[in-house]
């Protein structure tokens, strides 16, 4: 394994080379993940800040290793395992609550079933907007039966708070139209030629259009100045079969950024 400061060094560097193609970096990797947790653990000389930037945000969530790596330090900083001045018990179960689903939900539910009813009652909390939890939703049922925070997140669920809390869709929404004759298939959107590239959303999305519009994506720089939602329109749009690459193109566009979840974006609400 590298040194960290040589970790942190190439990273920047990566950094540096991405944003010259005006794209960001990517994710962080397991390796990199651990290399700031343990940056971190050492209140070190490096910009606190930019480090808890990196893990809170640059990091997949879901159950990708990256992932892992952070839920699983996060979970012993709750335990009094692992130390960090600029993350405290409270914080990172706040932490592990953007983690939308997969290594942090058994991490939040054992929380719950600890003896600390401050960061059991935090658990709970973030656990109301977690609805990916798959088989732990059987296991936080029958813990329900005796666990207060546990009945509290089961009838927060019920009342399907998560999604009442979510914006509520306006009545009218004014955009920009970015209309493109003729039909657009899926390979416009995603040219099969750059296919190596699809997992990386930002990096494929520069070849968007590359073929049927060139200079599609300088109109669309140009309509983003004006700070509204843009539609893409089209006589027929998404024939064929690349679709999700195809959409994640295009929402990389003209979407907007998803929070906590790195190099990716979802359609304007």
């Amino acid at each position: 394994m590298k040194n960290l400061e040589t970790l942190l060094k190439d990273y920047a560097d990566h950094v540096a080379e991405r944003a010259a193609k005006g794209i960001p970096p990517l994710p962080l990797n397991a390796e990199q993940t651990n290399c700031v947790t343990k940056l971190l653990e050492q209140d070190s000389i490096y910009d606190s800040s930019y480090l808890l930037d990196l893990l809170i945000n640059r990091v997949p969530p879901g159950v990708d290793e990256a992932a892992y790596v952070k839920a699983s330090w996060l979970t012993a900083i709750v335990s009094s395992e692992k130390y960090c001045k600029s993350i405290n018990p409270e914080k990172a179960i706040e932490i592990l609550g953007t983690m939308i689903g997969g290594y942090n939900v058994n991490s939040l539910v054992e929380i719950l079933k600890g003896k600390n009813s401050l960061l059991a009652k935090k658990a709970a909390e973030v656990l109301k907007n977690i609805i990916l939890v798959y088989d732990s939703a059987n296991e936080i049922y029958e813990l329900s039966q005796n666990n207060f925070y546990a009945k509290e997140i089961v009838n927060s669920w019920a009342n399907a708070e998560w999604f009442k809390n979510k914006k509520v869709l306006k009545k009218e929404i004014t955009c920009l139209v970015f209309k493109v004759d003729g039909e657009t298939n899926t390979d416009d959107l995603s040219p099969a030629v750059h296919a190596t590239t699809r997992p990386d959303i930002p990096m494929h999305a520069l070849a968007m259009l590359e073929f049927k519009k060139p200079d599609g994506l300088k109109i669309l720089d140009n309509l983003k100045k004006q700070n509204l939602p843009i539609a893409y329109v089209g006589d027929v749009v998404g024939t064929g079969s690349s679709r999700k690459s195809a959409i994640n193109s295009l929402i990389w566009h003209i979407g907007e950024d998803i929070a906590f979840v790195p190099n990716k974006k979802k359609q304007v609400e």
